[in-house]
C-alpha cells in the first residue's frame, strides 16, 4: 500500500540518499575530505610541532643553516595538483550527467510562487508541495517561478535548482529508494519563506499508477492548454480557420525558426514562453509584430500549461492527452 511509505527524518545530520547520483556525490565528497584531511592534518601537525619545540625562552640549536630538498618541494606541489585534476574530472563528470537527462525522461512542470509549490504531472493530476514519482524511471523537473526568484532543494538527491522569473531550469533524477524525503526553497522569497516546503514520494512503479488512479486531477495540462489556448483567442490566429497570418504551431515544438533580423532559434520551451509573453523580443520571418504581449495578463501556470498544448501539435497533429 501507498501508506508504507514514510518519511525519513535520520537521526544523523547526513541526509538520506535517494538515488545512486546522491551516492556518487557523497562518495567523491567524502574521498575529498580524506584527500583533505592527508594534506592538512600533516601540515598543522607540523607547525604545532616546530612552535613548541621553536618557542621563544626554550634552548634550541638554531645555528642550522637554511637547506632545500627539491625533491620534496616538487613533489608536494604535483602530487596536490594531479589529486586535484582527478576530482576535477570526477565531478566533470557526475556535472555534465546531471545537465543531460535522458530523452525518455517523464517530464513534471514545477512552478514556485509565495510561498508554495505546484506539480503539474503529464497525465493530469497537480500536486501542492508534494510531488510523487516512480522508483527507477527518469524525472525531468522544469521549473519556473510567478513571483521572486526561488529554489528547488531535494537534500535527498543531493540537487538543487533555481526558480527565475521569465525562464525555464530544470533538473532531472532517477530516484531509486522508495520512501517519503523532504524537499525545500533555499533561496529567501519572503516572510514565509521556512513554509515553503514539502515531501517527495518516491513510489514502486505498481503504487504510482495506483496512486495516479486514486489522485485524479481532472484532465492533462495539455488539455487544459487547449482549453486556455481557445479562452485567450489564440485560436483566433493561430488556429485552422485564423484570420490573421500568423505562424503555424502544427510541428513547431523542436523545429528551427528563422528570425526577422536573419538569425535562427531552436523552437524550445523557452523559446514558446517568451514568444508569449514577450512577442516582440524575437520575431519570425515573414510575419509582422503584431502578437499582442501576454506579461501581466497570463500567470505562468497558464503559460505553462499552453506550452504543453502546444508540444502536444508537435507531429503535425494533437495527441491525445
Amino acid at each position: 500500500m501507498i501508506q508504507r511509505y514514510l518519511p525519513h527524518y535520520p537521526s544523523q545530520l547526513w541526509p538520506w540518499a535517494a538515488s545512486s547520483m546522491a551516492v556518487e556525490i557523497d562518495r567523491i565528497f567524502v574521498m575529498w575530505c580524506i584527500v583533505l584531511m592527508f594534506l592538512v592534518v600533516p601540515v598543522f601537525v607540523f607547525m604545532t610541532y616546530c612552535a613548541v619545540k621553536y618557542r621563544a625562552g626554550r634552548p634550541a640549536d638554531r645555528s642550522q643553516r637554511e637547506s632545500r630538498n627539491m625533491t620534496i618541494e616538487m613533489s608536494w606541489m604535483i602530487a596536490p595538483f594531479l589529486i586535484s585534476l582527478v576530482f576535477f574530472f570526477w565531478a566533470g563528470d557526475i556535472y555534465l550527467r546531471q545537465q543531460n537527462p535522458p530523452p525518455n525522461a517523464m517530464v513534471i512542470t514545477a512552478l514556485g510562487r509565495q510561498w508554495m509549490w505546484k506539480f503539474q504531472h503529464p497525465d493530469g493530476p497537480s500536486e501542492i508541495n508534494d510531488l510523487h514519482v516512480p522508483a527507477g524511471r527518469p524525472v525531468r523537473i522544469d521549473i519556473r517561478s510567478q513571483d521572486v526568484v526561488h529554489s528547488l532543494y531535494i537534500p535527498a538527491l543531493r540537487q538543487q535548482e533555481e526558480a527565475v522569473p521569465g525562464r525555464t531550469t530544470s533538473m532531472w533524477f532517477k530516484a531509486d529508494t522508495p520512501g517519503a524525503y523532504r524537499l525545500f526553497c533555499s533561496e529567501f522569497c519572503g516572510a514565509d519563506h521556512a513554509l515553503m516546503a514539502g515531501t517527495l514520494y518516491v513510489l514502486s512503479p505498481a503504487d504510482y499508477q495506483k496512486w495516479l488512479k486514486t489522485a485524479g486531477g481532472g484532465q492533462s495540462i495539455a488539455s487544459t492548454g487547449k482549453r486556455l489556448f481557445e479562452a485567450y483567442g489564440c485560436s483566433g490566429c493561430h488556429g485552422p480557420s485564423g484570420t490573421v497570418r500568423a505562424p503555424d504551431l502544427a510541428g513547431l515544438y523542436g523545429r528551427v525558426v528563422p528570425l526577422q533580423d536573419g538569425s535562427t532559434v531552436v523552437a524550445n520551451d523557452a523559446y514558446i514562453h517568451d514568444s508569449i509573453m514577450q512577442p516582440k523580443r524575437q520575431i519570425a520571418a515573414g510575419y509582422k509584430p503584431i502578437m499582442p504581449s501576454f506579461a501581466g495578463a497570463m500567470s505562468e501556470s497558464d503559460v505553462t500549461a499552453l506550452v504543453a498544448y502546444i508540444k502536444s501539435l508537435r507531429h503535425g497533429r494533437e495527441q491525445s492527452p
